[in-house]
């Protein structure tokens, strides 16, 4: 399977013996994690490192229940011919959320270990994050792959020869961007990231993409609402988070308020926020906070969009939405957040007041206040019509904003409407771009994001 784009940053910061700390390299379920550690064990011994000085341990076997990484490492340490060397070693502990209290393991081995390098992985990533940041201060590095960018996507099956750079002004500056050769066929390409591109095994296995359904929701449903949340957070009601969160499943991009969520889905409403924390947890899902107008929070955040960090997750749970239905508008919303959801230094909002809503919008950390606006739409008509924008015309009014961008099926162009430019750009061209500029700026190269 070809190296995903993370594999360079990943070897970067597991690589650097330098500082004492441990990797934690934390994501969902097969996006590819124990790959990217078998591609990071093969350049360790393409870089002349000892076999023998490797360990790599997959704590969700059975045969280690019970046991510490000390003594875990110990045992691979004799096994290995080595048992009093201390130093030089590489170990990996592959899905770490199976040992209660990894964090106070993994701490214990960082500090008397200075010179062997640790690296775990696991599914519950916001689990995994809390618990790095809180016993791993100092001593832990957390580094995250999330699902395949519709970039990726593309460039793992060989098909970049199918666009041409370009450039498009957009602020009054000249923005990198990608056209496609033929849209038409590069939307077919989008349309199958959206049903099963998300997982890299899907990208290469046809009997996956022949039945993604089986695939992905077997995994999904079985592994990790049945088995990984219940067993990491106590949960005794597995069909209820079940329901739950299929209901969301089916209404990702939507707007939601505790009490919809409670009666749409059955479930009571003390456990809403509960059941939502577990879910991020899991990267299931991705919360987006609403600002008004003015571009201002709301003192209470009780109405909220919920978005999939994988499109293809609805394609499994239900079946692919024909690209004429209205119901894929949320779908490729949902695939455009999702590409947003790669860059760690982006918290994106949408706009909601009482005449108007704005799909995303960027607040500058400096001032907090709007600086660019995005209507998603999987339309043409805005293009001929600009006007009829009426809430994105608004909003880039009330906030002094000039420029704007609205995605389309497959019209590209520059239309003013009410002060305002709109720059018209095809969604899956839009996708490309932003997953091609967040892999530059994973190999340092700052870009001007759309």
């Amino acid at each position: 399977m070809p190296r995903r784009m993370y594999f360079q940053p990943f070897c970067k910061l597991a690589g650097n013996l330098e500082v004492n700390r441990s990797v934690v390299l934390m994501g969902p379920r097969r996006v590819g994690k124990t790959v990217l550690l078998q591609h990071w064990v093969q350049s360790l011994l393409e870089e002349g490192v000892l076999p023998r000085k490797i360990i790599f341990i997959t704590i969700e076997s059975p045969v280690y229940t019970g046991m510490g990484l000390e003594e875990l490492f110990s045992l691979a340490k004799a096994a290995a011919g080595f048992p009093d060397d201390q130093e030089g070693w590489y170990v990996v502990f592959d899905e770490i959320q199976y040992l209660r209290d990894w964090d106070v393991h993994l701490k214990t081995l960082v500090d008397s270990y200075r010179n062997v390098r640790f690296v775990v992985s696991g599914s519950a990533a916001a689990t995994l994050q809390y618990k790095s940041k809180e016993s791993g201060a100092g001593r832990f590095s957390d580094f995250l792959l999330p699902p395949v960018t519709f970039y990726e996507f593309i460039e793992m099956q060989g098909l970049g020869a199918i666009l041409k750079h370009a450039q498009i002004l957009y602020a009054n500056r000249e923005i990198p961007f990608f056209e496609a050769l033929d849209i038409r066929q590069f939307n077919e390409h989008f349309l199958n990231y959206i049903h099963y591109g998300g997982y890299p095994e899907a990208v290469f296995s046809e009997a996956v993409r022949k039945d993604p359904q089986r695939f992905i929701r077997q995994d999904l449903v079985d592994k990790v609402l049945l088995r990984d949340l219940p067993s990491l957070y106590g949960i005794t009601d597995v069909q209820e988070l079940n329901a739950f969160f299929t209901s969301i499943a089916y209404n990702t991009a939507q707007e939601f308020s505790p009490e919809a969520l409670s009666k749409q889905s059955g479930v009571n409403k003390s456990k809403i926020k509960k059941y939502l924390s577990y879910l991020e947890a899991a990267f299931l899902i991705r919360i987006v906070r609403r600002i008004d107008q003015s571009g201002k929070r709301f003192k209470r955040d009780n109405v909220f969009k919920i978005y999939l960090t994988n499109p293809s997750i609805r394609s499994a749970l239900f079946a692919p939405i024909d690209p004429l239905n209205e119901m894929m508008g949320a779908s490729v919303e949902t695939a455009v957040y999702a590409q947003w959801m790669h860059r760690q230094n982006m918290l994106p909002y949408y706009a909601r007041w009482a005449q108007g809503e704005v799909d995303m919008v960027h607040l500058n950390p400096l001032n907090m206040k709007p600086s660019w606006a995005l209507e998603i739409k999987w339309s043409d008509q805005h293009f001929e019509n600009p006007t009829k924008l009426k809430s994105l015309l608004a909003f880039c009014a009330e906030n002094q904003i000039s420029d704007a961008l609205v995605t389309t099926i497959q019209t590209m162009g520059k239309k003013r409407a009410k002060g305002v430019e709109l720059t018209f750009l095809p969604a899956s061209t839009y996708a490309y771009s932003i997953g091609f500029n967040t892999a530059k700026q994973q190999e340092g190269f700052e870009q001007i994001a759309l």
